[in-house]
């Protein structure tokens, strides 16, 4: 039942008493005040929403546990919370060409109405496995990944070592036939399609944001930091040598009148556990081919607005397919700290982010975003620069601010994460302290925080000392 709160409930009595007083015709009156009383006021402060578990579909398509989902939505529901983030995985609906399964959410998303909760959908492309807290194994559909087991496996991004990640498929082949006589983004079009008319009755209702996956993690980024090669606080590494992209970058090259720079990424760039430092693409002497160099600018440039141009295409199809129907759109932006406060700014660089040499790859991607009306969302909100080791240069604070100011400048609305899981006040009253900011440090003028998503719901989080910080949690949020 919907109800005034205390203090509206108050503000009613004492007009109901003013009508008396002044001999308006009482029962009418006291009509109008009841009805008013079952108005919900709008929300106030920053919607919390709260990622599920990202084993709730089996991979058969069904809902996993769905008793103990409803009782774990209700708990939440009664914390305060909006509603809930789940992944939509490409992998468990489309598991054969153009056939899509979406049973198992639309169990879910009629759950969540019932209990009274909103819905943030994830358009998963990515694998399941293999990521900072993965606890599940689902890989993109086996139809795709039979192409590499066959012989293609450029379909996949690769390191200078050939070696090929298979958590999402290389934004070289988003114009390339290769898939049944699909390109990369008709891929995507076709399943956001599909689960656009599956759900049209719940999307900018009870569906209330569409974030859509663009990379590894479904965060908008190269695979630089993968976890079979890779430790805190490694640089990564450039995933630019399949021949997809080696063919563009050739290209490029040509056309910038520098044949000589398209056969290869960097050859001094290290490895994905070097440091700025050791290597000399990232280290501060031009003769090197630095990436102050010209040569380093024309790389860098290439491949960042190739991660950029991807999102512009993706977003495109994500715009048409979820036209006229109400939903938000966002996109992710991943919270690459380590080596940020160093001027090379390497570990962003390997993922496609270019904020060196006077370059604002943020803005620029945010400006992307805005043109279709997708927020960015961005994670490490709870982290402070003082938990992290000094010999990395890690700059979580700076580095969200930084979005942040990119989001308001490119005119784009801006959201937040939690990196890793976390349930202590430090990292809550982090958040916080971040939410109620408006300017950078620096002065600048920043996208106000819209709404934040928690990481994630768990056994863990539902403890009850660990529930009771999460309540007090978002009942600050509403106070911002």
């Amino acid at each position: 039942m919907l109800c005034f709160r205390t203090a509206e409930r108050k503000t009613a009595v004492k007009v109901f008493l003013i009508a008396v007083m002044v001999s308006l015709p009482v029962l009418s009156f006291f009509a109008v005040v009841l009805a008013a009383a079952f108005v919900e006021p709008a929300q106030a402060g920053i919607p919390v929403y709260v990622m599920m578990p990202l084993d709730t579909m089996n991979n058969d398509g069904s809902l996993n546990n769905p008793d103990g989902v409803k009782n774990n939505l209700q708990t939440l529901k009664n914390t305060g919370a909006t509603g809930i983030m789940v992944d939509c995985w490409w992998g468990i609906v489309e598991t054969s060409p153009k056939s899509y399964n979406f049973s198992g959410y639309s169990d879910l998303f009629d759950i969540a109405n019932s209990v009274g909760m909103k819905v943030q959908a994830v358009m998963s492309f990515h694998k399941c496995g293999g990521n900072v807290g993965d606890t599940c194994n689902i890989p993109i559909p086996n139809w795709v990944t039979n192409i590499a087991k066959q012989g293609n496996s450029d379909i996949f991004y690769k390191d200078q070592d050939g070696n090929y990640d298979d958590e999402y498929l290389s934004l070289f082949t988003d114009t390339q036939s290769l898939y049944e006589g699909r390109t990369g983004v008709q891929l995507y079009s076709d399943f956001m399609s599909a689960f656009a008319e599956q759900f049209k009755s719940e999307l900018g209702s009870l569906i209330v944001e569409i974030q859509v996956g663009m990379g590894p993690a479904g965060e908008l980024r190269y695979p630089s930091y993968q976890m079979a090669h890779w430790q805190f606080c490694g640089i990564g590494a450039f995933q630019c040598y399949d021949s997809y992209a080696l063919q563009d970058l050739a290209s490029s090259a040509t056309a910038a009148g520098h044949s000589d720079w398209g056969s290869a990424g960097p050859n001094n760039a290290g490895d994905y556990n070097s440091h700025p430092t050791d290597t000399g693409f990232f280290g501060e002497d031009t003769s090197q081919n630095n990436y102050e160099s010209d040569y380093g600018k024309f790389f860098l440039n290439w491949y960042s607005q190739a991660l950029i141009s991807h999102a512009d295409r993706v977003l495109k199809v994500a715009s048409n397919a979820f036209s006229g129907t109400g939903v938000g759109l966002a996109g992710k932006i991943a919270g690459i700290h380590w080596w940020a406060l160093a001027q090379s700014r390497a570990a962003e660089a390997t993922a496609g982010y270019y904020v060196t040499n006077g370059n604002d790859g943020y803005e620029q991607i945010a400006s992307v975003f805005a043109k279709y009306g997708a927020n960015i969302d961005f994670t490490c909100l709870e982290m402070l620069d003082s938990e992290q080791p000094s010999s990395c240069a890690c700059g979580p604070q700076e580095v969200v601010q930084d979005v942040r100011v990119a989001a308001k400048a490119g005119g784009t609305g801006f959201s937040g994460e939690n990196a890793l899981a976390r349930y202590d006040t430090t990292a809550y009253n982090t958040i916080e302290t971040e939410a109620g900011q408006s300017s950078s440090t620096g002065g600048q003028p920043m996208a106000p925080l819209d709404a934040f998503t928690y990481l994630r719901l768990s056994d863990t989080l539902l403890q009850s000392d660990n529930l009771n910080n999460f309540h007090n949690f978002i009942n600050a949020m509403n106070g911002i």
